[in-house]
């Protein structure tokens, strides 16, 4: 008689949802595993926030437009389906903080905004002999209190001052999460900065000593050097399409939606928007955390996951003739500081920084607007977003034609803020779940990381926890 198949459901087909899916696929056949696998997710494409836009040449990122190097799980899912080949490192070149109506080439030797070389800090015109004097504090404050989180601004501000944070570190940082600095957790967001306060006491002493020296890139002049960000020359939206085609298509189910989630005799109980009721042995819940706390609605310890803010924010591609731009930059982009006048919070210069994804003779600029406390632009229209955009643009490089076309993509609720205490809440969750809903796992951007390759790992993470599970629950 053959052995009763367990079933393992993962919502949400983001990519943490779509990791989960391929990486439990293959364990099943490579091992002949008795288990039938359901990834549901309520729109009607795959790939969460990888959205690419192919049009008359251009290649344009909607969400992300690329990834660290340095993860390497991407690379090994790129390599697994058959895309690696396709990965692309980004050219360098300057890049800048908007401060005061002028744009300031960022400091050398700094890591995202942390001083390690004392000269350019001193030459800078970002900041003021008085604020530069404050960030040189750093070098004989004591640490902070061991092992108890805190506001990323609190941690910054203590450290180096209000002027290093305002005009370098909070452009910096609160690009990466669309945050607001002053709220984000230490622990959740950059642990490394506090680890690295704790050993050497000093951060800007502590990151000059565990920073490898960088050598001296010469280059021939006008010769693009390769960066530290990789994406995929076809577009990330090509990667998630792919990942999709290697799953088999009867376990992939699009337009439903998980209304509520009940454990009943040691399984559970799926119950979808359209009255359908499927039975679970395992789940992966790879949903941002207010879905997820709409679907185990019936488990009070999801509460917290109600309030946990998330920002809105809109990305603005524009696409130019050459010939637009009347006074071109030498540089890859630039982002703005928080107390200057403007809306758009950062700017890429993607053809100079992504060569693939431009026609020759074209230009194409991506800017971002919205950000936490400031987010009514991302409900503007089309039209009056691009005329704030452009506005903005020509206040600091002239622009004399109306673009060619522009793609604006609007993240509503999209970027979930890992919040002081973010750790702590997200371990009591986990540790509920065991004893309450053991076999459900979490997974994606509002848990354990908001990149592209954290979301991998989690998805992969996951997959091992429900492996163990479902071995454990059969033994």
């Amino acid at each position: 008689m053959a052995e009763e198949k367990q079933k393992v459901i993962i919502i949400g087909g983001g990519a943490a949802g779509l990791t989960a899916a391929y990486y439990l696929q293959k364990e099943v056949k490579e091992k002949n595993l008795p288990l039938e696998i359901q990834l549901i997710e309520a729109s009607h494409r795959l790939g969460g926030k990888m959205q690419t836009v192919v049009r008359d040449g251009f290649t344009i990122e909607r969400g992300p437009d690329s990834f660290l190097a340095r993860k390497t799980s991407i690379i090994r899912l790129a390599k697994e389906v058959g895309m690696d080949d396709q990965l692309v490192p980004n050219s360098t070149g300057k890049s800048y903080v908007l401060v005061n109506e002028k744009l300031h080439s960022m400091p050398g030797g700094s890591i995202m905004g942390i001083p390690t070389e004392v000269g350019p800090f001193m030459t800078t015109g970002l900041f003021s002999i008085p604020g530069k004097l404050r960030a040189a504090a750093d070098l004989i404050l004591p640490r902070s209190e061991s092992g108890k989180d805190q506001a990323l601004g609190h941690f910054f501000r203590r450290r180096l001052g209000d002027e290093v944070v305002e005009n370098l570190i909070e452009p910096l940082l609160s690009g990466i999460y669309a945050g607001d600095i002053d709220q984000m957790s230490l622990m959740a967001t950059f642990p490394q900065f506090y680890e690295v306060e704790q050993k050497h006491r000093s951060l800007i002493l502590g990151m000059k000593k565990s920073t490898p020296a960088q050598p001296k890139q010469q280059g021939d002049k006008g010769k693009s050097k390769k960066g530290g960000f990789l994406t995929f020359r076809t577009g990330l939206q090509s990667f998630a399409e792919t990942i999709e085609a290697k799953l088999d298509a009867s376990s992939v189910l699009k337009g439903h939606r998980v209304e509520n989630i009940a454990r009943v005799n040691n399984k559970y109980e799926v119950y979808l928007n359209n009255g359908e009721c499927l039975t679970a042995d395992s789940i992966i819940a790879a949903t941002p955390h207010k879905i997820t706390q709409a679907m185990f609605s019936d488990y009070r310890f999801f509460e917290p996951l109600k309030y946990v803010p998330s920002t809105s924010v809109a990305t603005v591609a524009l696409a130019f003739p050459e010939e637009a731009i009347n006074e071109d930059i030498d540089g890859t982009g630039f982002v703005v500081s928080r107390n200057s006048d403007y809306t758009i919070t950062a700017c890429t210069w993607t053809h100079k920084k992504w060569e693939h994804s431009t026609p020759e003779g074209k230009v194409l600029l991506r800017c971002y607007v919205g950000r936490a406390g400031d987010e009514t632009v991302v409900d503007l229209s089309d039209d009056q977003i691009v005329k704030i955009v452009l506005d903005d643009l020509n206040k600091i490089m002239q622009i004399n034609m109306s673009p060619d076309f522009a793609v604006i993509s609007r993240w509503k609720n999209s970027m979930p803020q890992y919040t002081v205490g973010h750790k702590q809440r997200l371990t009591s969750i986990l540790e509920a779940m065991k004893q309450e809903l053991p076999g459900v796992f979490l997974a994606g951007a509002s848990y354990g990381g908001v990149g592209v390759p954290d979301c991998i790992d989690q998805g992969e993470a996951a997959v091992k926890n429900v492996l163990e599970y479902l071995n454990n629950k059969g033994s």
